[in-house]
């Protein structure tokens, strides 16, 4: 590729690499024309944040690093702060992976979610289980959730802005999910470790994070629970509602949910936000319920070699319509949390089925903007 004075500039502008090195045109490909990044374009109004991966965090991927350092202020450990990873074994700690990501944003004055402290997935199966390999009893379960809590929270105390205290404990009618948490302890798990949190880092901002939650049943459940737990003078700031939506979301749904955090005294979070352009094999259990796993078919794998026009243009109107929602209750949402950087990354690859090719994030595999982005940069403006 011969590179020309404009090229140069707007490689150097807009901060990214492969810009240099790629020649593409389609109608899809990145768009390098504007010079205002995301979290400029969006601080009026709310944070843009995105959650990072062990090589993100510690440098190694350095072109993710560039697009992370310029166009988002909050910073979320995909993998790197839950119970797998940083308490594998009992009273075993691995905090390197957690400290990286916790030196990094300080070194970039960004701000940092912990996520998460109690969910029923990457918990390891020992956390459950006595010394004989039985069901733990409700005094020993609270006793290591305790621990676990006290060791992670209160290791970054003065560090983490906010925590997603409790990650995904509600079915989709409303109920509570029959959980190994739920089973041994009781229906007071989740005010547990929101005490327990609360006394670990009494600074920090307290989340409950949920998936579907623009679904009424269970949205009206976790705000009850919510009020259950501020009427008890436990603390809890806010709900994350998770963004993981087709190129149709619900548009009309969300915005009562928005609604209805808000009218409840709750700050609202979007959290995890992705778009995926492939059909889901169970239209019935869409969601983000990562123990789904289905073999891979070509019928839900259409884009292998590329994204077709027509998905790539309901994928921009999607998240156009999406940011014009958000903006429109921009008093009510204090942050907007990307679930991974770029393409490459996405855990939309393979879930649930592993080896799909999808393009729900904003950045493409050659670590570009969409071109679409710049229309969401647009947008911000006109919000004021």
């Amino acid at each position: 590729m011969k590179l020309t004075i404009t090229t140069v500039f707007l490689c150097l502008v807009f901060g990214f690499v492969s810009s240099c090195t790629h020649n593409k045109s389609t109608s899809t490909q990145a768009s390098n024309t504007t010079d205002i990044s995301l979290q400029s374009a969006f601080a009026p109004h709310f944070n843009i944040g995105v959650a990072i991966n062990t090589q993100q965090a510690n440098g190694k991927d350095r072109q993710s690093v560039v697009i992370i350092n310029r166009h988002f202020d909050t910073l979320t450990a995909e993998n790197d702060m839950k119970w797998e990873s940083i308490q594998p074994s009992s009273n075993n700690f691995t905090f390197e992976a957690a400290d990286a990501l916790v030196n990094y944003a300080k070194s970039t004055n960004k701000n940092i979610i912990g996520h998460t402290l109690v969910w029923h997935q990457q918990t390891p199966d020992w956390v459950f289980e006595d010394a004989n390999g039985n069901l733990a009893s409700r005094e020993l379960l609270l006793s290591r959730m305790k621990t676990h809590i006290f060791a992670l929270a209160g290791r970054y105390k003065d560090d983490i802005k906010g925590w997603d205290v409790v990650n995904e404990a509600f079915n989709e009618d409303g109920t509570l999910r029959e959980s190994k948490w739920l089973q041994i302890i009781g229906d007071d798990f989740i005010e547990k470790a929101f005490e327990y949190a609360h006394q670990a880092a009494p600074n920090a901002k307290l989340y409950y994070n949920d998936y579907n939650l623009y679904k009424a049943a269970k949205m009206d459940s976790v705000i009850a629970m919510a009020k259950g737990l501020k009427a008890k003078g436990i603390r809890i700031d806010g709900i994350g509602e998770q963004g993981h939506y087709g190129v149709e979301p619900p548009l009309k749904q969300l915005e009562l949910s928005i609604q209805k955090v808000a009218a409840a005294g709750l700050t609202m979070m979007i959290t995890e936000l992705d778009i995926s352009v492939l059909k889901f094999p169970d239209e019935n259990n869409m969601g983000a319920d990562i123990s789904l796993n289905f073999v891979l078919q070509d019928e839900y794998n259409p884009y292998a070699n590329g994204i077709s026009q027509s998905s790539y243009l309901k994928l921009a109107k999607a998240y156009k319509d999406l940011f014009r929602l958000f903006l429109t209750y921009r008093q009510d949402i204090d942050r907007v949390t990307f679930w991974g950087v770029s393409d490459n990354d996405t855990w939309r690859n393979n879930w649930p089925m592993n080896g799909r090719t999808d393009y729900p994030l904003l950045f493409d595999r050659d670590y570009q903007a969409k071109a679409f982005v710049q229309d969401l940069v647009a947008l911000a403006s006109e919000y004021q």
